[in-house]
């Protein structure tokens, strides 16, 4: 039987901001689609520190929790 994988939780993000490299790694995906997403506007709320993007953990896990409600209500 397999097992789902379930989505990383607050308590196992790290206590810091976190780096478009970190979400890909996450998420298992390109950069490219961190980026994507970014210019979209459709992945996690990201916000700028100077030239560099960063995402905090609190935001992506409230983003995680959006997309796995809407996954369960379609």
């Amino acid at each position: 039987m397999a097992t789902a994988k379930m989505p990383p939780t607050v308590t196992e993000l790290p206590d810091r901001y976190l780096t478009p490299e970190d979400i890909a790694a996450m998420f298992s995906i390109p950069i490219e689609t961190v980026y994507h997403w970014r210019k979209q506007r459709t992945g996690p709320p990201g916000f700028r520190v100077g030239r560099h993007v960063r995402y905090d953990p609190a935001a992506v896990q409230a983003w995680v929790t959006q997309q796995s409600d809407l996954d369960a209500a379609a």
